[in-house]
């Protein structure tokens, strides 16, 4: 999961709760052994792994001297600063939710991880597995979900601007680059006046994750963003099609999630997490469908691993339940819940998976979908240990440039500063 959208349902119900299952807050500590054998074990994650309380019940029910604490951070920056902060020392979950960004920084402290026995590591995609791997050959993250994308739009949108409303004809419709999708963009915007996309940080995510070396070298580490032409030519085209065609709604921001039910715009970019949030925030729309194509290709936005502190007071536990929450079967589930899709092998080929519809969507048949979206993925970029201060140093140029801060060109220069600085 990079970047995602949490349900702010279910951030009300975590706030609210006061069940066994969830526990408000991030900065709750590991959990604990009685002397008759009963074990606490705290899992903390963010926005929306889709473990359920009926799914963290069944492995209680299954285990009945195991209490499960979930604790569910507001935000990934929040889990991510709570996770650095505490890392090694005192205070963190007996299982640690992580994204794919952070992993540059996460190898770093490797050692203070308890690795994923051997045994488990032929269950996932190989370049789940090798990403997570460090130089000593130990896997550090329980694998989670991986971020095949397609095109998620509006058909009663579509149908208002004259345009086809069918995925497969949407799909053929958007077959092509970048330029094809703002070509859209602009028939949708002549059409109806209104925004054809959500944001320019989402759509500049979608681009950039389709180049392999966007920030640094992979070769020497050297920090390259601010002159590959690559990156500057991705944040022109998205910011001159932003001009017109952007609800400029930053993501995850309030007005974004109303976006999501109001008809603010038209389209955005869907990894398979973010079925769950559409359908979350948006629980009485019946426009929202997905589409089996992609800008430029395919992409993948994100991916999220589960890590064990090895100074956590029941790491065998919190090894043996990071396991069953990331066995194929579990995983299927959390796909059926919030469209987290599974980077384990065997679920990829399971027939629950395959045959998975989403209703909210049209039916739309998701699970061969996404399975499809992630074939088609060819590139896995490169993110070496600055690409998670670099990349949301650029969110936040291109925000400045929505809501009318900064000029492009100005907010660049203040971007480049910030990145240069970094070395």
């Amino acid at each position: 999961m990079k970047s995602r959208a949490l349900r702010r349902a279910a951030l009300v119900a975590a706030a609210a709760s006061t069940s066994a299952l969830v526990l408000a807050g991030c900065s709750g500590g590991g959990g604990t052994a009685s002397a008759d054998g009963e074990v606490t074990l705290t899992v903390a994650t963010f926005n929306d792994f889709g473990y359920t309380d009926a799914l963290l019940q069944e492995y209680m029910d299954a285990h009945p001297n195991v209490k499960i604490v979930h604790n569910k951070a507001a935000t990934s920056n929040e889990a991510r600063e709570n996770y650095f902060q505490k890392l090694g020392k005192t205070g963190l979950a007996d299982i640690e939710a992580i994204e794919v960004d952070w992993l540059p920084e996460v190898m770093q402290y490797a050692d203070l991880l308890a690795p994923v026995p051997d045994d488990l590591k032929s269950r996932w995609l190989d370049y789940k597995v090798t990403a997570a791997t460090s130089p000593e050959g130990n896997l550090i993250g329980y694998g989670t979900d991986i971020g095949p994308e397609g095109v998620c739009y509006r058909s009663d949108l579509f149908a208002a601007a004259g345009l086809p409303t069918d995925r497969a004809e949407v799909a053929k419709l958007l077959e092509g680059d970048w330029s094809t999708y703002f070509a859209l963009g602009d028939k949708y915007v002549a059409a109806t006046g209104k925004a054809f996309f959500d944001s320019a940080g989402g759509t500049y995510q979608g681009a950039i994750n389709q180049v392999e070396a966007a920030y640094e070298n992979p070769d020497s580490g050297a920090i390259t963003a601010t002159q590959n032409p690559e990156v500057k030519k991705i944040y022109d085209e998205v910011l001159a099609a932003s001009a017109t065609q952007s609800a400029h709604l930053g993501q995850w921001s309030d007005d974004w999630f109303a976006g999501l039910s109001n008809g603010a715009f038209a389209t955005m970019l869907c990894p398979g997490w973010m079925l769950g949030v559409i359908s979350g925030n948006a629980p009485d729309v019946t426009g929202w469908d997905i589409a089996n194509v992609f800008p430029g290709g395919a992409g993948n936005w994100g991916g999220s691993y589960l890590t064990v502190p090895a100074n956590g007071k029941n790491v065998e536990a919190a090894q043996e339940l990071a396991d069953w929450l990331t066995n194929p079967e579990t995983q299927v589930k959390a796909f059926e819940s919030a469209g987290t899709f599974p980077s384990q092998t065997d679920a990829l080929k399971a027939d629950s998976l395959l045959s998975n519809t989403n209703e909210y969507f049209n039916n739309a048949p998701v699970g061969e979908i996404l399975s499809e979206r992630a074939q088609a993925v060819k590139v896995s970029p490169y993110k070496g240990k600055f690409y998670f201060q670099i990349n949301d140093a650029m969110q936040k140029a291109l925000t400045r440039v929505e809501d009318g801060t900064q000029s492009a060109t100005d907010s660049w220069k203040q971007w480049a500063a910030e990145v240069d600085a970094l070395s």
